[in-house]
Parts: structure tokens; sequence; C-alpha cells
């Protein structure tokens, strides 16, 4: 079993920045490929960015690259998403999941979810 905490979201302006954090504890936390999706308002969940934990690689989304960053803080169990440039379309609740295998974009495939964290971009 492995649980799952989303901390760090908020309210910025257009151009702001926001680090989200995915606190993670459990057996062999630090085995599964943790995804990061949103969910805005009346829309499906769309993943964001991956890093699977067994070699350290990184995927994001079409509309994250080259403002959404990635990565993992092993002594503190969490991976955070640094995300700058932040937009109105980026407002959304956002989730991490982790799934055993490896990452995808299929939300299906994800063993487990944290309870989401708001973020909200707006003038």
């Amino acid at each position: 079993q492995v649980q799952l905490a989303e901390s760090g979201g908020g309210s910025v302006q257009p151009g702001g920045s926001l680090r989200l954090s995915c606190t993670i504890s459990g057996r062999a936390w630090n085995y599964y490929a943790i995804g990061w999706f949103r969910q805005a308002p009346g829309k499906g969940r769309e993943g964001v960015s991956c890093l699977s934990q067994s070699d350290g690689s990184t995927y994001y989304a079409d509309s994250a690259k080259g403002r959404f960053t990635v990565s993992r803080d092993n002594a503190k169990n969490t991976v955070y998403l640094q995300m700058n440039g932040l937009q109105p379309e980026d407002a959304a609740v956002y989730y991490c999941a982790a799934d055993w295998r490896f990452c995808t974009w299929e939300e299906g495939e994800y063993d487990y979810w944290g309870q989401g964290t708001q973020v909200t971009v707006s003038s």
C-alpha cells in the first residue's frame, strides 16, 4: 500500500510560479513511477508530467514542456512539480499518482492517487 499527499497549490497571477509537492509513504515507494495529472472544471483528467523513479527519466505533456519541471528528493520521500509561467488554462486540481510499472499517460493504469491540490491562475 502506498499513500500520496499533494500540497503547494494556491492562487497566482498569470506568469507566476508554484511548486507542488507529492509526499509518498508506504512499502517500496521509491520504485513507483509518479505521474502528475490535472483536471479543470468540466474537463477530463489529463497527464502533465511523470517521473520514473527506477531510472530518473522524466516526461512532459506538450502543454508543460519548457515551463514545468518534475524532480524528487529521496530524503524527504517527495516528488515536486515546479510550474513556471502559469496561465489561466493551467488552473485545475492537480493530482499525483503512483504506477508500479512505468510512466504512462493512461490514468487508469495508476495504482494509487492523492487527494489533489487546487491551482488557480487569475489576475
